[in-house]
């Protein structure tokens, strides 16, 4: 009889425990996910603001030297992050392609333009910036006109902003309930045990005595939580890097080692204050508040 109720007993501490590690990790591999999406916030912005590009339109008179020459001061330009000179036979051809038919048949001449696109460094998409770059650019005697989505680059900022904004206070809620489901868990691991910890105060153990394997025991459950949190967020930041070569994930390797380490610190962090806090309630109840 005495066997069966251990057996019992057993398993009932393992399916405790089992739920304590699963609620840890879920709740450290959410806040570490959100991690990444805060850190790497600016350098998704910053890739579609790389998207847009400053089309520059040369006139029928410009010569080959001029729009070589340009093309590559562009190149060199710390506002530049790339360029493409596009012919006008090339532009033609695209957009015959475009259309399904060759409109110069038509017409009997080509009416497109030479034209360089500049894809501009992130820190330079900025009304302001690209402005001052249109209007050096359009200067140029041999350059007919500079095009660029401005209402694009208006409304890519505001919502970058807002964007960011929300992300942090999404992040400040979010840990706090996360502080609050770990703690919930470990306090009714601890509750469980609340009839242990009065006897062995009342035989003489010292308060610190009786939190010690009780804060030992939840550290290792944190530490086994968080192990499998960051398995999970590794296994995301890898298909990611696989479905978004472009966003460059894994380059910061600081960044990513010290997220790595927060997630894991402070799943031992919470579980200690936790445990801690749930065994000095239990230890300051008198004997017969233990049964409500």
């Amino acid at each position: 009889m005495s066997s069966s109720f251990e057996r019992y007993q057993k398993r009932r501490l393992i399916s405790s425990y089992f739920s304590v590690v699963i609620s840890i990790a879920l709740v450290l591999f959410l806040m570490g996910l959100l991690g990444l999406l805060v850190l790497n916030t600016k350098k998704i912005a910053d890739h579609f603001k790389e998207q847009i590009a400053l089309t520059i339109y040369f006139k029928d008179t410009a010569k080959e030297v001029e729009m070589t020459q340009l093309d590559k001061s562009l190149a060199l330009a710390e506002y530049t992050k790339s360029t493409t000179f596009i012919s006008k036979e090339e532009a033609a051809e695209a957009h015959s392609k475009e259309i399904g038919e060759d409109f110069m048949d038509f017409l009997g001449y080509n009416p497109l333009q030479n034209s360089i696109d500049v894809y501009l460094e992130a820190d330079y998409i900025s009304s302001g910036e690209v402005d001052e770059i249109a209007a050096e650019l359009e200067s140029k005697g041999f350059v007919d006109e500079v095009i660029y989505d401005k209402p694009l680059i208006s409304l890519l900022n505001e919502n970058v902003t807002k964007i960011s904004f929300w992300i942090l206070v999404i992040s400040a809620i979010f840990t706090f309930i996360a502080v609050l489901l770990i703690n919930s868990s470990i306090r009714l691991s601890v509750y469980s045990k609340r009839f242990t910890i009065k006897t062995m105060q009342m035989v003489g153990a010292t308060k610190r005595f009786i939190r010690r394997p009780f804060i030992w025991q939840s550290v290792k459950l944190g530490m086994i939580g968080a192990v499998l949190a960051l398995i999970g967020m590794g296994a995301v930041l890898y298909y990611m890097q696989k479905s978004f070569p472009e966003l460059e994930l894994l380059s910061d390797t600081y960044l990513l080692i010290g997220l790595f380490a927060g997630v894991f610190l402070m799943g031992v962090l919470i579980t200690w204050l936790s445990t801690f806090f749930a065994t000095q309630r239990f230890l300051n109840l008198k004997t017969d508040e233990l049964y409500y």
